[in-house]
């Protein structure tokens, strides 16, 4: 199933980067999908380094610093979705770089981009995190207690950081602290913080239930000392630039979370249309007819409501409200297609011979992170009354 694109004027270089993204999420990702998964907690250098030899670890970023130059969060939801398909975790795990990007750019001086940036888009790039979550404050972005002290021309971080992607792998940190916890967001502040700072340390990966392509650990800060010249933007600015951050990263993720309720959709349609019981192909039977059909249904549903928060961004409009949205719908459209998909499988479902056991829980992380379901419904919630 291809996207359906035939009412949206793609340019020649969009329509080339989703065909390489169809291309490479079927010939490459897909087939080592079950192999990353048994791994477990061991980092899959071998498909990021084939990801970057095809500028997909970089697409996210100017041209102006070497990157694809797909900086639209539009076209960054296509690719996304369409990497998703091959696999959830390996899609999430190719735009991590992207994301680590995006507060480099929104505080950062020109200085900072050339310097954090360019390495990203070499032929053998390093990884990187961003890390926000705390083990005590969760998405309470505001209420954060890793503490940045102004010591001259350098600052201390201390505190610890907690489901951190890539956390061990990763070259560069972007660590969001607060200068005064008693100013809540207007305390927040943001530093770049490389893997080898002395007081920096790392946990080993936590074993998890899914998405193992994505390493996660604790990264604990114990008197880092960086460079003022580390700093992204004014004391105090981190705040709004991690919640424009997070606009981009849900509405990106909600693309994600589109594509493997696709790949879940698609997968459970074949099997329907080949496997018989009495007499007939299951399709043919009116509960798992009507089962293929939600799921259907919920995936066009998630694909254009995450189409109109990444527009909105594009737009330069507020989209917090609609990438909550994007996130919250298709997250749990996530759920229900790769549930639906095993319901329909029935016993061979639920075994390791097929993948949609995988793509299960796989999908469980997307109604947790970058906010829960429930953190969705209250941003919504919040911004009824704001406007129309």
């Amino acid at each position: 199933m291809r996207l359906p694109t035939e009412l949206i004027d793609l340019s020649s270089e969009q329509n080339d980067i989703l065909d390489l993204c169809r291309t490479f999420a079927t010939e490459q990702i897909r087939p080592i999908a079950r192999a990353v998964d048994e791994a477990d907690t061991e980092v899959p250098w071998n498909i990021w380094y084939a990801a970057a030899d095809v500028g997909l670890t970089s697409f996210m970023l100017p041209e102006s610093y070497g990157g694809g130059g797909y900086t639209d969060v539009f076209t960054q939801c296509l690719v996304q979705e369409e990497l998703c398909t091959g696999d959830l975790a390996i899609g999430n795990l190719l735009t991590a770089n992207g994301f680590f990007a995006h507060p480099v750019l929104e505080l950062g001086t020109e200085e900072q981009r050339t310097r954090f940036l360019t390495p990203l888009t070499r032929q053998r790039p390093p990884m990187t995190s961003v890390a926000v979550t705390e083990p005590d404050t969760g998405s309470d972005a505001a209420g954060l207690s890793t503490r940045a002290v102004a010591k001259g021309d350098r600052y201390v971080l201390s505190g610890r950081k907690a489901w951190i992607s890539n956390a061990g792998a990763s070259e560069y940190y972007v660590v969001f602290a607060t200068v005064d916890p008693r100013l809540r967001s207007r305390g927040v502040t943001a530093f770049v913080v490389h893997k080898d700072t002395p007081g920096l340390a790392v946990s080993a990966p936590w074993p998890k239930m899914g998405q193992r392509a994505l390493i996660n650990a604790e990264v604990v800060l114990d008197e880092v000392e960086v460079g003022a010249n580390d700093r992204l933007g004014d004391e105090g600015a981190g705040f709004a630039g991690l919640m424009h951050t997070f606009d981009r990263s849900r509405t990106i993720l909600a693309a994600a979370a589109t594509g493997v309720a696709r790949a879940a959709t698609e997968y459970a349609t074949e099997y329907a249309q080949q496997r018989k019981q009495f007499g007939k192909p299951i399709i043919e039977h009116q509960a798992v007819a009507f089962r293929l059909a939600e799921m259907a249904t919920r995936v066009e549903s998630s694909r254009l409501m995450t189409w109109r928060a990444a527009r909105r961004i594009d737009a330069g409009l507020p989209a917090a409200r609609e990438s909550a949205m994007a996130k919250l719908v298709a997250s749990e459209t996530a759920m229900y297609a790769t549930w639906a998909a095993v319901q329909t499988l029935g016993g061979w479902g639920y075994s390791r011979e097929f993948l949609v056991e995988k793509w299960m829980r796989d999908a469980k992380l997307e109604e947790i992170e970058e906010g829960t379901s429930d953190i969705q419904r209250l941003i919504i919630s919040r911004s009824l009354d704001d406007r129309a």
